[in-house]
């Protein structure tokens, strides 16, 4: 089955993003948590998330992802703000679990100086205090574009983390297609290669998800600028290669491409399109 969605918005609870989804043939979805520059977060409604849940039951829709603030940075050098980072996503997390068996993505953050080995202790570290052995969400590292003092561009950064985590059964990777392309992994001309080196590196069965954008900026350019599909560096081809490819078919794809809801709906139905069943 082909798993596509899209980013929604949460402000209207569960259920509306469920029949949002459905309405545009969507059959999962991604959202943020809370307000994506940090903040109080939304009241869970029980009423609405058991809804939800039968809706989704009723639809179809599985694995949704939700993404952390994009303002936290579990590695800063200030220590008010790793706290803040700890203790928003601490609580992104017992909320998923109303939602259970789902995903939470973050990015792992910025050293600002401090250098990658101090960064990733400082990552570990706190996993190490969020994470706890019952719960039911996969946590997931998002490989980012290399830009200033990102952590997380190497699969080599991302094993690192994984490997200071003591509940690694819990953590995962979520692959995005503009990021990966931005710093310097050719999905464009070489997608098995960089899939056979992820494997290698980190291994692909931590691979739970893809972020599916285009690239505004040429390969290994780190920028982070998201494209639609098809209209940037990367080109609609690639596309088709990443939802057929053995290895990721089965995985669920979400779109954080620059688009309304009617944008995202041409680029789930194009890309729906090309899907080989």
């Amino acid at each position: 089955m082909f798993t596509i969605g899209c980013h929604l918005s949460a402000s209207k609870g569960y259920l509306a993003m469920g029949r949002q989804a459905v309405d545009i043939s969507a059959n999962t979805f991604q959202f943020f948590t809370r307000n994506p520059r940090g903040g109080t977060a939304k009241a869970i409604d029980e009423n609405d998330v058991n809804a939800f849940l039968e809706f989704c039951k009723a639809t179809g829709i599985e694995k949704i992802l939700a993404h952390a603030p994009y303002t936290l940075n579990l590695c800063s050098a200030d220590e008010g703000i790793r706290t803040f980072a700890k203790n928003t996503m601490a609580d992104d997390l017992k909320r998923m679990e109303y939602t259970p068996g789902n995903m939470y993505n973050f990015h792992p953050g910025s050293h600002v100086g401090q250098g990658l080995e101090t960064g990733i202790k400082l990552i570990t570290d706190a996993l190490n205090e969020i994470l706890w052995d019952d719960m039911t969400t996969t946590v997931l590292l998002e490989t980012m574009a290399g830009k200033g003092s990102e952590v997380g561009s190497r699969f080599e950064e991302l094993r690192e983390i994984i490997d200071g985590v003591k509940l690694q059964n819990k953590m995962g990777v979520c692959l995005d297609t503009c990021h990966v392309y931005d710093a310097g992994y050719d999905i464009k001309e070489n997608l098995e290669g960089v899939l056979e080196e992820f494997d290698r590196v980190i291994g692909i069965d931590r691979l739970c998800a893809i972020h599916i954008n285009d690239t505004k900026n040429p390969f290994e350019s780190h920028k982070d600028r998201h494209e639609k599909i098809g209209e940037g560096y990367l080109g609609l081809e690639t596309f088709e290669n990443v939802i057929n490819n053995k290895t990721l078919r089965s995985l669920p794809f979400y779109l954080e491409t620059p688009n309304e809801i009617d944008g995202y709906e041409k680029e789930i139905r194009l890309l729906r399109s090309k899907f080989m069943d």
